[in-house]
């Protein structure tokens, strides 16, 4: 790309241009240099199995539409009134409640701010009211606004599977335990504000706690129908986000009666999908961008200058981990999905982490970008749903930064955490998001590997332990016994086996 292109587009950006265009842009004139490419040879991606051919896609309308009919219906009112019935009684409870609600929330919502309005708008002006620091308040509702990530449905994980190219059922598994830790982490401190300044505690009362859970019965049942759902085999992720947002529209409008059929309903699914196209242009442009990047061979070209430096996994995870804050301020996170995930993760293999941990260690850095000063984006939609400044919030969110950090340590070097659920599964089926040819090492033969320096098949790679012939090991996907791959020239030995 000429010089003069890139200082342009550096100039549109920093004028507040639109990130997708920014995209495009770059790869429609990347594209346009190549020798015999066009300026539209960026779209033989987007409208490849990559993108617009992916089953998974419907995902994204299906969950953010979910999730926006639940913050425009009476779940955050009744979720709050569960947490505080159940945990309002433990040192600050009311701290606790705001961090379960919006972890909860924040899983249909995919951090795009609804949880900061929906659940901070209810909860900060009680929690300053029952006497929490200001700081303290708005950071904790801050930090709420991007929580839930690690928990499935989160949509930023079936992005993040869909680029990656891993079974996103597995990822969802991979979630839960670091998911936890984050939350334990604020906690902890929470409980100890409380009990540090005294606050005001419920007393548990079991009538009134088994009273709220049973009116939020309708939402609470959800997540476990889900989850039952797809690792019994019932549901896939698409059939399962279509489950998802016909049970939340039952619920809501003809339940609760929440939301109404003729006023509401059209406005939600107006909004709901507006930023459904917005996330779609971004991620369709992004993966033209990055088209470009993999066939220039960019992270073989980063690898081999990092190979210089970083000689271990332990000091590849540490750059990585300063690297993906400095992504997560900087970008939003579907944006930074597309873009970053492709040039990672095969560096990452080489250096032997696992892609599932690798998934989890990129959304939690990702989490915590969100609301890392000056630019996080959680940081800015606090500001104006509270009316502080900005300055403020970046002091309001430095402890919880901190505590998170801890959590992303504990996480990003002890991989067992995020790999021990998923181990534990064995899917039966291929996922759709997983291409046949890209299956485990333990399913067919690698012919290749087979084959001698002379292209003539390597019989001792077949042979087992005790000399005999490995049959096992000429099995093809479908358990048949592969004869092409007996062939050889050694005619006296085997014969010739002709292809039946």
């Amino acid at each position: 790309m000429d010089g003069m292109w890139i200082v342009l587009l550096t100039l549109l950006a920093i004028l507040g241009a639109p990130l997708f265009a920014i995209f495009g842009a770059a790869a429609m004139l990347l594209f346009s240099a190549l020798p015999d490419t066009s300026i539209t040879g960026t779209a033989n991606d987007v409208f490849s199995e990559k993108f617009a051919d992916s089953p998974l896609l419907v995902t994204i309308p299906l969950f953010t539409f979910a999730g926006y009919l639940m913050a425009e219906s009476g779940t955050p009112q009744r979720l709050v009134k569960v947490s505080r019935a159940w945990l309002g009684w433990m040192p600050g409870g009311l701290a606790m409640v705001c961090l379960v609600a919006s972890a909860f929330f924040t899983t249909f919502t995919g951090g795009s701010g609804i949880t900061i309005v929906a659940i901070g708008g209810l909860l900060y002006p009680a929690l300053v009211s029952d006497g929490y620091e200001e700081n303290f308040s708005l950071g904790l509702v801050t930090t709420g606004g991007s929580l839930g990530l690690l928990f499935p449905p989160s949509v930023p994980m079936i992005i993040y599977g869909v680029v990656a190219g891993i079974m996103i059922e597995k990822l969802f598994l991979a979630g839960l335990i670091p998911g936890l830790i984050s939350v334990a982490a604020l906690a902890i401190y929470s409980s100890a504000t409380g009990i540090k300044h005294k606050m005001p505690r419920t007393r548990f009362i079991r009538s009134e706690a088994i009273k709220t859970l049973w009116e939020a019965k309708w939402e609470a049942m959800l997540p476990v129908a889900l989850l039952s759902g797809m690792y019994s085999g019932l549901l896939r992720i698409h059939e399962a986000a279509a489950f998802t947002a016909i049970y939340t529209l039952v619920i809501e409008v003809w339940i609760y009666r929440d939301v109404s059929f003729r006023k509401d309903l059209p406005r939600i699914i107006r909004d709901s999908m507006t930023l459904v196209g917005a996330i779609l242009i971004i991620l369709s442009t992004a993966i033209g961008f990055t088209a470009f990047l993999i066939q220039a061979r960019v992270p073989m070209v980063i690898l081999d200058a990092m190979e210089g430096y970083i000689t271990s996994q332990v000091m590849f995870l540490i750059a990585l981990n300063f690297f993906l804050i400095g992504v997560g301020m900087l970008m939003d996170i579907f944006s930074a999905i597309v873009v970053v995930v492709p040039l990672i993760v095969p560096i990452a293999l080489k250096f032997g982490v696992d892609p599932y941990h690798l998934g989890i260690v990129f959304l939690l850095n990702l989490e915590i970008g969100y609301m890392t000063p000056p630019v996080g984006l959680n940081l800015f939609i606090s500001s104006f749903r509270f009316n502080k400044p900005i300055t403020q919030l970046y002091r309001s969110v430095l402890p919880f930064i901190g505590l998170l950090a801890i959590a992303l340590i504990i996480v990003t070097y002890i991989p067992s955490l995020s790999t021990w659920l998923p181990n534990l599964v064995e899917s039966n089926a291929v996922s759709l998001d997983e291409p046949m040819d890209d299956m485990d090492d333990d399913i067919g033969l690698d012919l290749d590997a087979l084959e001698g320096d002379d292209d003539t098949l390597d019989l001792d790679a077949l042979e087992g332990n005790d000399d005999e012939l490995d049959l096992d090991a000429l099995e093809g996907n479908d358990d048949e016994l592969d004869l092409d791959a007996l062939e050889d020239d050694n005619e006296d030995e085997f014969g010739v086996l002709d292809e039946e």
